[in-house]
């Protein structure tokens, strides 16, 4: 019993070895190996796949069955108003009264906007006043003198003369006196300046006479001719201010913004988004509509005035409208290589909008071909996946370069003349440095 007992003790001489057992040995080795090869194994497996991650698209090929036959080029643009006018004031004052909103279809010559023209009919008066003042002055100098002034002026000359003869006998009485020694000298001194100056009242008085007779000078009348004109001027430009505070539509068409509302400040110059205002509203004539285009130069050479196309909308995708190049500019577009072109849409509706997308497929002056000849279909890749004239196709993890024709752009697609067929995985943003034949990587 006492030896089964002793067996049952535990060593502690052996713990204060500090020596471990035998299984904590054997887990301690294993972790650390496992430890090891796992760090191995992935630092083996990423040097054995070093190959660069790329995204990956497949090439479209739509069937070219449905397209218009004989199709030289397809451009995308936006449509526009041929004419969008901003209808502005050609006076400064308040808006009164506004009678057009958004939308609203207006006919040439309709009044869409009235300002207060209080200062303006002050002007007018004074203006008409000026002209009834100098008008009748005109009138005057044209009649001449009146029969009572000519008469008047004849009783002037009457009275002076009558004066003239009593300083006559005056003068002669006291001539004689003097010779009598009656009078002293000085008397006859006074009387001798009484009589000339009796000789020249009559002579001034006989002068009015005439001229009250003959009238005013022509020149006078030439001068109250051109002052009536001017004022006359004045009276017109405040009748044209006066009707220029009705503001009326230029032409027949749809309201595109109404800039101002009542109590608003409108001025004839350009000003900035606050304070007064340079036009009231904007509009068009959507029955004239235009789609603008900018061409590659590289497909330029394929278009030319009057060149008929289809044109469709984003919107309303299975409308089509005739239309054709109306106008191409004059110069280029450095910065963006493009020319551009604009095409007027024959018949437009009321499905068309400005500012909506809209695509142009330009048709050929040939003759299409025949049914037997069959259509290529048409094959888009994304215009990132070009490089140099070629793309790389995703072929077995590889990249395998192929050199590509490409033809107009549509969008973020271009169309691929030559070298695809469609169905092909092309790498989109190939690398820096990607090389015919590098492994490759398809990001998930």
């Amino acid at each position: 019993m006492d030896a089964e007992l002793k067996s049952l003790k535990i060593d502690r001489s052996r713990r204060r070895s500090g020596e471990p057992s035998r299984w904590a040995t054997r887990w301690i080795i294993g972790g650390v190996l496992l430890f090891l090869l796992l760090g191995a194994w992935r630092v083996f497996s990423g040097r054995l796949d070093a190959s660069p991650m790329v995204e990956v698209e497949r090439v479209k090929s739509i069937s070219a069955a449905g397209a218009p036959e004989g199709v030289v080029l397809n451009a995308t643009g936006y449509i526009v108003a041929a004419h969008k006018i901003q209808v502005a004031s050609k006076v400064v004052g308040k808006v009164k009264w506004i009678g057009v909103d958004k939308g609203d279809r207006v006919r040439e010559g309709q009044v869409i906007v009235r300002l207060e023209d209080d200062e303006y009919q002050a002007q007018l008066q004074q203006a008409r006043g000026q002209v009834d003042s100098l008008q009748a002055r005109l009138d005057e100098a044209l009649h001449g003198a009146r029969p009572e002034e000519i008469a008047q002026a004849a009783a002037n000359l009457e009275v002076a003369k009558a004066d003239l003869d009593n300083a006559r006998v005056t003068l002669e009485r006291t001539r004689n006196l003097l010779r009598d020694h009656v009078i002293a000298a000085q008397a006859l001194d006074d009387a001798q300046a009484r009589y000339d100056g009796a000789v020249h009242k009559v002579n001034a008085l006989q002068k009015t006479y005439e001229l009250v007779k003959l009238g005013p000078r022509k020149e006078e009348i030439d001068s109250l001719r051109g002052q009536l004109e001017q004022a006359k001027g004045a009276m017109a430009y405040a009748q044209t201010s006066v009707s220029n505070t009705v503001i009326r539509a230029p032409v027949t068409g749809t309201i595109l913004e109404r800039a101002v509302e009542k109590g608003e400040f409108v001025t004839t110059g350009f000003v900035g988004d606050r304070g007064a205002k340079g036009y009231v509203v904007s509009l068009a004539d959507l029955n004239d509509l235009e789609v603008e285009l900018d061409i590659s130069q590289a497909d330029f050479a394929r278009l030319h005035s009057g060149q008929h196309g289809v044109v469709t909308t984003d919107a309303f995708p299975d409308r089509k409208y005739d239309g054709f190049i109306k106008e191409i500019s004059p110069e280029a577009n450095r910065q963006k290589a493009t020319v551009q072109i604009k095409v007027k849409i024959a018949q437009p509706d009321d499905y068309l909008r400005p500012e909506m997308n809209a695509s142009v497929a330009f048709l050929s002056d040939e003759k299409p071909r025949s049914p037997e000849a069959g259509a290529r279909p048409v094959v888009l890749i994304p215009s990132a996946a070009v490089r140099d004239g070629a793309v790389f196709v995703m072929l077995d993890g590889k990249a395998v370069r192929r050199a590509v024709t490409t033809g107009a752009v549509s969008g973020r697609n271009v169309r691929v003349e030559q070298g695809l067929i469609g169905g092909e995985d092309v790498i989109v943003n190939p690398p820096q440095g990607l090389k015919d034949g590098d492994k490759v990587r398809q990001k998930s």
